[in-house]
Parts: structure tokens; C-alpha cells; sequence
């Protein structure tokens, strides 16, 4: 698949894109010991490569979902941390006062109509994902993180967005807003969007 997607091919049977993307998450565990022991690949490299690999399958896969079935997924480190607006249990909580990027992301759920829910961990994630039955999701994370969780949600199609972390891991982290936008625009159904403008 990936040599086929390499020459350009725009269509690959889902069924085949499917089967690609269970084979990743199998062999990626074999994929971060081989890495380490024997060419010194960093563990964040090789889940960084994954993620890539994973989300270029989704994109290829050229899925279209309405807007309210997608799911911008992310963890509560993109709130500033010394907010009193606590946004991990309802997201509209946040003011937008632009001192974090949650309220970017508010602002994208709410043009798009997508669901948008701020988590504190991976068990809450997946808590949350089976509670909201997307057919989608955007997930911004860390390599590890993000790696993990898109492997808990197979087969729902995951965009992984990589946060960065001036302020170290888990600290006032942030995201490039306009990856989430065009991930959400990729993934929506844009002939439901319009007629439900």
C-alpha cells in the first residue's frame, strides 16, 4: 500500500486501506524495540513516522462525514494552566480570551459544527469517544499519546495533530490551529455542511 501510495495512486479499496493500518498497529511494537535496539531510532521518532503513516491512510481513504459526527479530541494541557474556567467537563466553559488555544478550537467546533471535548487522560478519552460515537476524530496529543490512542480507537479514522511543548510535556502546550482547520475540512461532508448552513 504504502509503495503504491508513494507513486501517486489517489484510490486504494478501503478494504486494502483497512487491512494497512491494523498491519501498522500491529507491527508497531516490534517497529519501537527493532528501532532501539538496533538503529538507535528514538521511540518518538518512530511513533511521529506512525502517525504520519496512519493519518496520510486516512486522507487517501477520502472520508466524508458530517460535521457532527467529528470529533476534535484534546487534552486539558492546551488550557493555560492557571485558568479558573475548567474546561474538561464542558468546553463552553472557556471564555476565549486567547490566552490559551482551547478557545481557537471552541471557535472551529462551533463554525463547523463539530463535537469538542477536553480530556485529562487516555481512560477519559476513551471513555468520552465511546460516549460520543464519531465517526471521525481530530486527536491532539504527544507521539505517545496520540500513538496509543489512535491504536484504542481502530477502526474509527483518527487525524492525529501533534502538539508542541514550549513549556515541557503536559505544561501550557499548543497546537497549529490551522492543522486542526484543515483536518477538519478534509474529513467534513461539505455538501451536508452547506445545506445545514
Amino acid at each position: 500500500v504504502l509503495a503504491i501510495a508513494s507513486l501517486g495512486v489517489r484510490y486504494i479499496h478501503p478494504i486494502v486501506l483497512r487491512i494497512a493500518n491494523r498491519f501498522i498497529y500491529l507491527l508497531f511494537p516490534l517497529s519501537l524495540g527493532l528501532g532501539k535496539a538496533f538503529i538507535g531510532i528514538q521511540k518518538d521518532e518512530l511513533r511521529q513516522a506512525m502517525i504520519d503513516l496512519i493519518n496520510h491512510l486516512v486522507v487517501m481513504n477520502l472520508y466524508k462525514v458530517p460535521p457532527e459526527r467529528i470529533l476534535l479530541l484534546t487534552p486539558h494541557c492546551l488550557q493555560e494552566n492557571t485558568c479558573i474556567h475548567k474546561v474538561t467537563h464542558d468546553v463552553y466553559n472557556c471564555k476565549q480570551c486567547g490566552r490559551c488555544q482551547v478557545g481557537g478550537l471552541l471557535k472551529i467546533a462551533k463554525e463547523y459544527g463539530c463535537q469538542f471535548i477536553v480530556v485529562t487522560g487516555g481512560t477519559l478519552a476513551r471513555m468520552k469517544v465511546k460516549e460520543a460515537k464519531p465517526k471521525a476524530i481530530i486527536a491532539i496529543a504527544c507521539e505517545r499519546d496520540l500513538a496509543s490512542g489512535m491504536a484504542d480507537v481502530f477502526p474509527i479514522p483518527v487525524i492525529g495533530v501533534l502538539n508542541e511543548r514550549p513549556n515541557g510535556p503536559c505544561c501550557n502546550t499548543t497546537v497549529d490551529i490551522n492543522k486542526v482547520r484543515d483536518a477538519v475540512e478534509l474529513l467534513i461532508d461539505k455538501d451536508n455542511y452547506e445545506r445545514n448552513r
